[in-house]
């Protein structure tokens, strides 16, 4: 989901103020963080594998079909998942002979008596003639256009990129409509399309879609019965309803729908869309059975990655409370309507059946063939939108609205406690809350330490901006565990920015790495988007809990250990890369009931995607080839 008032922070960009400057005068520490003898000491912390520093590098919204729908494997001895390889599409882009599996349905008449559904049955729906026109969505012009005015432009990418922030605009004299420039945008069939063409290049903005918690398990038509299971498909997900439900949740009767058919995009790698995640992928491991951590937008899904859990309402010293009632979400819909919600806010409680819109998937939970943890603490409400977290960047209180602080363990604190050195690098950090050029673009949300109660005391030894890690992986002072979020201009955030954008960026910092040969020699670097903004994808779901998991998100290893365009198939999600930090530097578990204490998968010869141990996530050492037997350091495992 598009960011709360990003789009207006973009707009108001003030000038006058060297923003290279601004770079220089970052507070510079005496201590660059080496022994006397020139050595980064985090190379002598223990670890269960050669990787001495890991980073992951954090975009957003676009899922793996997405991105990846024509990609064909460098190595004929690998294989992928994508719209291709499952006959959806053909290397053109154009409909296959399995288009079938890829169709989409609007819905005809309530499913669920009145009710919130999450799955339609085929007596209540049918096939769209064509697909919902792909809609403008309010772009027009490039949104940060403004930045090629500031001196230096935006420090967290080169020079060399800084163009890309004046180009890709849509040259139309409107804001809303059918996006013209997608070939036959009003004659679409029911089904995946080519975004890019003759009159729009990879290089476009494009409009956003809606993706937030109650809409995407609409979306993924999720049910345990003959119509939606299948052998390859235990779990009953049929991705069939991402139209039906951008163009019900919130239009009322006779109104103009919005945020349509562009859920349904794909570009196509084959003529030459995503050059730098395509070259990445032809030359280091790729994951294609990544997923989204949850159902649902950016704050939910970023939570994850430093947690393996939710946040919730509390009473800021880590005990659960009841919101207002005025901010708890209601998905059932209207009278006399199909599914226009009756109350979008912002709260849930998913331990109490009698609320609305949970029993609908406790239900579906419950018919799993496997048991799947609710994950939902009694009279604890966890958030369905995004949230501002407790604390601003600086460390003061962010003020009424936002998540009271938790005492919930994070993987920080798992770090901390052993002495090993980490840090959370994010685009726009050191100028937030400054009124300086580009302030208001750090993604507050993305941070996951931000919930935390103890956050102003991390901030000293943790907390810094990308232009911060370009040092570090210049000088040879990288951490043991890196957190690396780009600002909303270039996280290729759809509407507020373009993948490109964000391809220059993840370029950049996996160049300087290399550039270092001593310290790239022990390093990983995971590339991935915090969730899948939306977008189609027709990737099997494994539910964990009622939060999800969600659809494929890309996920790309690039480090010495992991040369050579290998393809991965083990389910993995955010919380995937809480247990790698874990495993490598013997951290133990998180808490009792956070997904680090999931299994890793195990699968048959049938089915590489679906674990026949439900439910369980990887540890994402199998991106990696490495000697598993021996520590690093020698000892036995």
């Amino acid at each position: 989901m598009l960011k709360p008032v990003l789009a207006h922070k973009l707009g108001r960009l003030l000038l006058g103020t060297s923003v290279a400057a601004l770079a220089m005068s970052q507070t510079v520490r005496a201590d660059d963080g080496r022994d006397h003898d020139g050595r980064n000491p985090v190379e002598q912390i223990r670890t269960a594998s050669p990787i001495k520093h890991v980073v992951i590098i954090v975009g957003e919204n676009r899922s793996f079909d997405h991105l990846f729908a024509t990609y064909q494997p460098k190595s004929r001895n690998e294989r992928v998942l994508n719209l291709l390889s499952e006959r959806i599409v053909k290397s053109d882009g154009s409909p296959n002979e399995n288009f079938d599996k890829g169709h989409q349905f609007q819905i005809t008449s309530a499913p669920n008596g009145g009710k919130f559904f999450i799955s339609v049955g085929k007596a209540s729906k049918a096939l769209y003639t064509t697909l919902p026109a792909p809609d403008l969505a309010g772009v027009q012009n490039p949104p940060a256009a403004a930045i090629l005015t500031l001196p230096g432009g935006d420090p967290g990418l080169p020079a060399a990129d800084q163009f890309l922030y004046g180009t890709g605009g849509t040259g139309l004299p409107n804001k809303v409509g059918p996006d013209i420039r997608i070939t036959n945008v009003n004659t679409l069939p029911p089904g995946p399309f080519l975004m890019t063409g003759p009159t729009m290049p990879y290089d476009a903005y494009t409009g956003d879609t809606i993706h937030q918690f109650f809409q995407m398990y609409q979306q993924m038509d999720c049910a345990i019965d003959s119509e939606h299971v299948s052998r390859g498909n235990p779990t009953g997900c049929l991705h069939d309803l991402q139209s039906a439900i951008t163009t019900t949740y919130s239009t009322a009767p006779g109104g103009t729908p919005h945020d349509t058919g562009q859920t349904m995009a794909f570009f196509n790698m084959q003529k030459g869309d995503v050059p730098y995640f395509k070259f990445l992928a032809d030359n280091y491991t790729m994951s294609d059975n990544y997923h989204q951590p949850v159902m649902g937008g950016t704050g939910p899904d970023s939570v994850p990655l430093g947690f393996a859990d939710q946040v919730f309402f509390g009473d800021g010293k880590g005990n659960a409370a009841t919101p207002a009632a005025s901010t708890v979400y209601n998905p059932d819909p209207q009278p006399n309507t199909l599914n226009l919600y009756t109350a979008r806010k912002q709260w849930f409680n998913c331990s109490d059946p009698a609320q609305p819109g949970v029993k609908p998937i406790l239900d579906y939970l419950g018919k799993l063939p496997y048991k799947a943890q609710s994950r939902c603490d009694a009279g604890h409400y966890y958030n369905a939108v995004n949230i501002d977290p407790a604390w601003t960047p600086q460390g003061t209180p962010s003020g009424a609205g936002s998540i009271p602080p938790v005492t919930m363990t994070s993987i920080g604190d798992l770090l901390s406690a052993k002495n090993i050195p980490w840090k959370y690098y994010g685009g726009g950090y050191t100028v937030s809350g400054t009124g300086a050029p580009l302030d208001g673009l750090y993604c507050n949300i993305c941070n996951p330490f931000e919930y935390q109660l103890n956050y102003p005391a991390m901030r000293a030894d943790h907390m810094r901006d990308v232009t911060d890690l370009f040092n570090d992986l210049k000088n040879g002072t990288l951490p043991a565990v890196s957190y690396v979020k780009p600002d909303g201009t270039m996280d290729g955030h759809p509407a507020s920015s373009k993948f490109d954008l964000f391809e220059a960026f993840a370029k950049n910092i996996i160049e300087l790495a290399q550039g270092n040969r001593e310290q790239w020699e022990s390093t990983a670097i995971f590339v991935t988007v915090d969730e899948g903004g939306g977008y189609y994808d027709s990737g099997f779901i494994q539910p964990v809990d009622f939060f999800g998991t969600g659809p494929r998100i890309p996920m790309i290893a690039v480090s010495p250990f992991s040369r050579g365009g290998h393809i991965s198939h083990v389910y993995g999600e955010h919380s995937s890369f809480v247990k790698f930090v874990e495993r490598n530097w013997h951290l133990g578990k998180l808490t009792p009931r956070s997904r680090d204490n999931l299994p890793n998968p195990r699968t048959n010869d049938d089915d590489a995607y679906v674990p026949v141990n439900m439910p369980a996530i990887g540890d994402l050492f199998d991106l990696f080839d490495f000697d598993r037997d021996r520590d690093h350091d020698g000892d036995s495992r």
